[in-house]
């Protein structure tokens, strides 16, 4: 693996551990925006790794993944949706206000299983 694309997941798993003591302390907002993170910073390592190119916008990541990914049978529609999913969660918790501006517990911790088995794919896939 290229240490670029290795940084990248390192920094996914050092995100990952921060979403569990966010969530171990009922930070909701922020475990869910940081799992988002954490799957971009994975995404990153295939996208780098296989091209030798970071993607530079929220969007160019997820096209470049679709991309990469789109003939890969273990790469499942619900991994395919994820960055996507919890974009949402990020703009939640980053940008809204008032009624149902907060990420709840189920979500929160639905997201940080997820990015588990988001970078467990990713890292799959590099090996």
């Amino acid at each position: 693996m290229k240490p670029q694309a290795g940084a990248f997941l390192e920094k996914a798993h050092a995100l990952l551990r921060q979403a569990d003591v966010m969530l171990e302390v009922r930070l909701t907002d922020a475990a869910g925006r940081t799992a988002y993170l954490a799957g971009v910073h994975a995404a990153q390592a295939l996208i780098f790794e296989r091209t030798g190119k970071v993607a530079r916008r929220h969007r160019g990541v997820q096209g470049q993944l679709h991309m990469l990914t789109k003939d890969e049978p273990d790469f499942d529609i619900e991994l395919r949706a994820f960055l996507g999913r919890t974009y949402n969660l990020k703009a939640i918790a980053d940008y809204e206000t008032g009624p149902g501006s907060e990420i709840s517990v189920a979500q929160a911790e639905q997201a940080v299983r997820e990015a588990e088995r988001f970078i467990a794919c990713i890292e799959t896939l590099l090996a």
